[in-house]
């Protein structure tokens, strides 16, 4: 149907939709029609502009300025909305075919690292983990610290036991799968639950690829967003093991601001470029006045990789940690709450880049 005999309010729509698909994402630097973030554009009755917008993570931060840059849009285009404009968002989880190849069906798969112990790897991991499921994502935590399991006493789950059950295949061949734990609303695995909690793990390399390999395929994790794995400290051999295993979505790494633990990191964030797993970037974790304020920062920047926001050197996070609450740090009148968020924000953020920013690259999409 050519132009001229459409409608007035066929070609307004269309119009309308044109400027909005263009709008660039104010995160994610692309227009929003590339990223296939606009599910629909129509016009009231009333003349009110209706729009759906598709996030692509629950964690989105500051939504309110993908509505600003609409709004900015159509008046430039000289298409104000008679009535006003709606916009209502939703969200779904794009990922890449993280462990396809291992039968899982998890959307993104993000490693926390450092390049030394010491620096509260295990808790920004687990905090993590409750973010994203804050948020509404369904997450997985796996420990794959396995000289130091610590993951079950933060999400005070130390004592459970992991039940093992028989499946059936169509053919009906049986198989067993590991139940993980479920703490707060995240699954968990960890050695933790199979050894006695003064057990000395000792393992050569060989041994910690099978276990970290069985975590990842026996374990019944079902269908998830995000899977967090929290790695060990320094440049070993998990994450080579899971370079070669799995799609990871990529790595974040804690340090703390002083320099004798950015030069550990930075040793981390070499290593990850060299078994191709990209950086989502740097959390500056116990910042405050006894470790200094904003080395991670400025590290991030002369490395070229994102920073993902500072943790304070906050008590309320060692108290809730030792007591196994670590969920309860996204309580309402939590101090540490704000900082947490952020950071899980601009980890959820980095990830969709990953995904959005390469279009040619096969990605799941985790209804």
């Amino acid at each position: 149907m050519g132009q001229e005999n459409m409608t007035d309010t066929q070609l307004k729509e269309t119009d309308v939709a044109k400027a909005i698909q263009d709008v660039v994402d104010p995160e994610i630097g692309r227009s929003l029609g590339r990223l296939e973030m606009v599910k629909e554009t129509r016009i009231g009755a009333d003349g009110t502009v209706h729009v759906e917008i598709e996030l692509p993570t629950p964690a989105y931060p500051h939504r309110e300025r993908i509505t600003q840059a609409i709004e900015k849009a159509l008046r430039d285009a000289k298409l104000p909305p008679s009535s006003g404009l709606e916009v209502a968002y939703s969200s779904k989880v794009r990922g890449k075919n993280a462990g396809g190849t291992l039968g899982l069906t998890i959307g993104n798969i993000i490693a926390v690292g450092s390049g030394k112990g010491g620096v509260g790897k295990s808790t920004i991991a687990a905090c993590l983990a409750y973010g994203l499921n804050h948020f509404g994502a369904r997450v997985g935590l796996m420990d794959a610290d396995v000289y130091g399991p610590s993951i079950p006493h933060l999400l005070g789950v130390a004592n459970a036991r992991p039940a093992a059950l028989e499946h059936k295949k169509p053919d009906g061949e049986t198989f067993t799968r590991i139940e993980p734990v479920v703490a707060g609303g995240v699954k968990t695995i960890s050695m933790g639950f199979f050894i006695d909690p003064n057990q000395a793990v000792v393992w050569r390399g060989p041994l910690l690829h099978r276990a970290i390999i069985q975590f990842l395929k026996d374990t019944d994790w079902g269908q998830l967003d995000y899977l967090v794995i929290d790695l060990p400290p320094g440049t070993g051999d998990v994450a080579l093991t899971l370079s070669q295993s799995v799609g990871l979505a990529g790595a974040v790494v804690v340090c703390t601001p002083q320099q004798v633990a950015l030069l550990d990191a930075v040793k981390a964030i070499s290593m990850y470029r060299q078994v191709k797993i990209p950086i989502l970037g740097m959390v500056e974790n116990m910042s405050g006045d006894i470790f200094g304020r904003g080395g991670a920062r400025r590290k991030a920047a002369e490395l070229g990789v994102p920073f993902l926001g500072e943790v304070p050197i906050e008590a309320d996070i060692r108290i809730k940690g030792d007591e196994g609450k670590t969920a309860a740090l996204f309580a309402d009148e939590s101090p540490a709450r704000p900082h947490l968020l952020h950071v899980c924000e601009q980890t959820a953020i980095q990830v969709a880049k990953q995904i959005l920013e390469t279009p040619s690259m096969p990605t799941l999409e985790i209804l």
